[in-house]
């Protein structure tokens, strides 16, 4: 299969294949969740790119190796999201006693400086520009494909939430997705805004 034909898969159709060993399957899914995962932990750990790109690493290397384990009643973006916030959990548990301690200030006298968890201007910029241009790209699917889009990819619907919200049945519901998430994938790289 040629890699293009990758980008229009759904997540659980290459979480499939890249179980059966199809590492381009693989691949499709790390590009997908590569930078969202990584700027997460860019912010997590106050913009540590050394840190950021190991917890990523380790990250995908769990993913790779529990793809047999993955549940698809739910989306495999909250799997990744997951296993992405656990291993962060453990790399602070690990460095508990690297946290840097500002000994001068603070009414004990010690006082701890977190990580900020807040996104760079520029971050926010890029991330308000790229939210432009995709919502831009929204507004030229129909109306039924972008609601089918809202409520799977932004608010997180299971399949079969959208089907009683929508009154539809769950076969249609996932085929119109399925539809739905073409023509988005083609709309966003045809203006290669990602």
């Amino acid at each position: 299969m040629e890699i293009d034909n990758y980008i229009i898969l759904t997540d659980q159709q290459l979480v499939m294949l890249a179980d059966d060993g199809d590492a381009a399957a693989f691949e499709t899914l790390f590009n997908r969740y590569r930078d969202g995962i990584r700027k997460l932990y860019l912010t997590r750990t106050g913009g540590n790119g050394d840190d950021a790109d190991d917890l990523l690493q380790e990250t995908f290397v769990k993913v790779f190796l529990n793809l047999d384990k993955y549940d698809a009643t739910f989306t495999f973006g909250q799997w990744i999201y997951t296993i992405a916030r656990n291993t962060f959990v453990d790399y602070v548990r690990k460095r508990r006693d690297d946290i840097p301690i500002n000994t001068t200030a603070g009414a004990g006298g010690v006082t701890v400086n977190p990580p900020s968890y807040e996104a760079s201007p520029e971050e926010r910029f890029i991330n308000g520009q790229r939210g432009a241009q995709l919502a831009e790209r929204m507004e030229k699917l129909s109306p039924r494909y972008r609601r089918l889009v809202e409520l799977r990819f932004f608010k997180e619907y299971s399949y079969e939430e959208i089907a009683a919200e929508l009154g539809l049945p769950l076969g249609t519901v996932k085929t119109q997705i399925h539809r739905a998430r073409e023509q988005l994938c083609k709309l966003i790289v045809d203006s290669d805004i990602l």
